[in-house]
């Protein structure tokens, strides 16, 4: 296994009676980009401020490289932080800002030089050196954040939603840019989201959090193609969550029909959360489909068709597909066993 360089055990984070964070337990390794998502007020950008040193836990434990860090401040760890308001200093220009650090910890001009020059060659800046800040476009101020953040050298960069500035187009750049100059760099990243396609196209690890506590860590195809609860499923892409009945190991009941499944492990007669994603579905004739129903709304997306099937039970069914049926039109949605996924049902 890679090497851990942070570790949160066992942390929480009340402030007065809100609980933030409820006994978290996490690791990171060298080198990996782990991206913490979920809705507002999940905890992760708590969870990036106690790494960062911005914030004490209540309790628990914070390790840096196996060294307790817990009470130790910022500036006194290898990490740096880019937020989502990059905050600039607007009296500098380009290199001043990259520089900004540097001249703290009073390095000579030729390592400056040197230091600044190259991290303006890895963020594509090369040649901006005496450009006024306020000149720049979002996106290039995002890139001077991260160099300022980067020319300090630290093991781990936080990132606390820095896209969410950008416009569609230039977040998917950046997205991009990002993973290139992580791989590049070597160096960990923290990046907090709530954007699940962000998340997936840029993680090595993905850590789904709701109310304060991880609801699933994983790679991006494991978060999204085996979600440990019917939240994961949900804030992860769309889904199809519907009740069922766990008939016996491989069998459920759901749609008024029983099906194959490869799930085992539940009671007999057990009520489950059942999740189907919307591409898993195929549109068959009716007759030859256990569950059918009516096409009530179609959409085209550009890739593919977005429908909703009125089903004969009253559930209502989406489903992506590269064909299209008119509204009015009576369809069947086929599924394989492995298609569908049995959640335990969470009582509220």
């Amino acid at each position: 296994m890679d090497e851990i360089i942070v570790e949160l055990k066992s942390v929480s984070k009340v402030y007065d009676e809100t609980v933030a964070l409820d006994g978290i337990n996490l690791y990171i390794r060298k080198n990996e980009f782990v991206t913490l998502l979920g809705p507002s007020g999940c905890g992760k950008t708590t969870t990036l401020r106690l790494i960062g040193g911005f914030e004490q836990p209540t309790d628990g434990t914070i390790l840096f490289e196996g060294r307790d860090v817990t009470d130790v401040p910022p500036y006194k760890r290898r990490v740096n932080t880019v937020f989502q308001r990059y905050a600039l200093f607007s009296h500098l220009d380009v290199f001043e800002n990259i520089a900004f650090g540097l001249r703290i910890k009073k390095y000579s001009e030729k390592v400056i030089k040197e230091k600044v020059g190259r991290m303006l060659e890895q963020v594509n800046l090369a040649g901006f050196e005496k450009r006024d800040v306020n000149s720049l476009s979002g996106g290039q101020q995002q890139r001077v954040a991260i160099a300022r953040a980067l020319v300090n050298e630290p093991e781990v960069l936080l990132l606390d939603e820095p896209l969410a500035a950008l416009d569609l187009k230039l977040r998917k750049e950046m997205q991009h840019e990002l993973k290139s100059m992580q791989k590049q760099l070597g160096i960990t990243f923290v990046f907090v989201t709530h954007d699940q396609e962000e998340a997936l196209s840029m993680s090595d690890t993905v850590v789904v959090m709701k109310d304060g506590r991880i609801q699933q860590i994983g790679t991006p195809v494991d978060i999204y193609n085996e979600p440990k609860n019917a939240f994961v499923a949900d804030f992860i892409g769309e889904s199809n969550i519907v009740d069922g009945i766990m008939r016996q190991d491989y069998v459920v009941d759901f749609g008024g029909a029983t099906f194959d499944c490869v799930d085992f492990g539940f009671a007999k007669d057990e009520e489950v959360d059942v999740v189907i994603r919307p591409e898993d579905l195929v549109l068959i004739p009716a007759e030859n489909a256990k569950l059918s129903g009516v096409v009530s709304s179609v959409n085209f997306l550009g890739v593919h068709y977005e429908m909703f099937v009125d089903a004969d039970d009253g559930t209502s069914w989406l489903v992506h597909s590269t064909l299209m049926e008119p509204v009015g039109t009576r369809v069947g949605l086929g599924l394989e066993p492995m298609d569908i996924h049995i959640m335990k049902k969470v009582r509220p």
